[in-house]
């Protein structure tokens, strides 16, 4: 009687496997992994429109100018015998400072970048309108975001910096995500 032993796998049968797994592995790291790393991006727009949306709305709740009147339409800039609005060179904090709290007018926060260190302790954050860290149980929402604002004058509503005063300031937020994809928000404060 003949008995027959059990045989293991061949070295082609082998090769043939390692190839395959390989093509595999191959098609599993370039069409799965890349979609991984991608699902993180909706996260990433959501905040930035958070942020880009809040910030837009506090910088148009502010004054057209610092010669403009608080309470709104009881002296604006420019108009009769009130005085003159800024000039196009001299937008920017009046303070000279990053200080955000301190502003009360739009073009106050031209040039305005965060994060920034604004207690001195050497670390950037992201901070609200009041100066207080932007966190969730001690862990800053908006890690390695930054965020830059423009305002200028646009009264022919162009996009481009009119360079002269007028009754017109483009406000942009430009969001930056930790991916580096570049959000920009913009609106118009009008001189009312």
């Amino acid at each position: 009687m003949l008995v027959n032993k059990p045989r293991g796998f061949t070295l082609i049968e082998l090769v043939v496997g390692i190839v395959v797994f390989a093509i595999a592995l191959t098609l599993f790291t370039s069409l799965i992994v890349p979609q991984a790393i991608r699902s993180v991006d909706p996260i990433f727009q959501v905040r930035a429109a958070e942020l880009g949306q809040s910030l837009i709305n506090e910088i148009a709740g502010r004054s057209f100018d610092e010669m403009s009147g608080r309470t709104g339409g009881t002296n604006i800039c420019s108009q009769g015998t009130n005085p003159a609005c800024t000039s196009s060179a001299a937008l920017g904090p009046e303070e000279g400072t990053n200080n955000r709290p301190n502003f009360d007018d739009v073009d106050d926060y031209h040039g305005f970048t965060m994060p920034y260190d604004s207690d001195g302790d050497g670390d950037s954050e992201f901070t609200n309108a009041l100066g207080n860290q932007i966190t969730l149980n001690g862990v800053n929402l908006y890690a390695g975001f930054s965020v830059n604002v423009s305002v200028f004058y646009d009264a022919n509503f162009d996009g481009i910096n009119d360079a002269i005063i007028g009754n017109a300031k483009l406000i942009t937020v430009t969001v930056t995500t930790p991916n580096a994809e570049d959000i920009i928000f913009s609106s118009y404060r009008n001189n009312y």
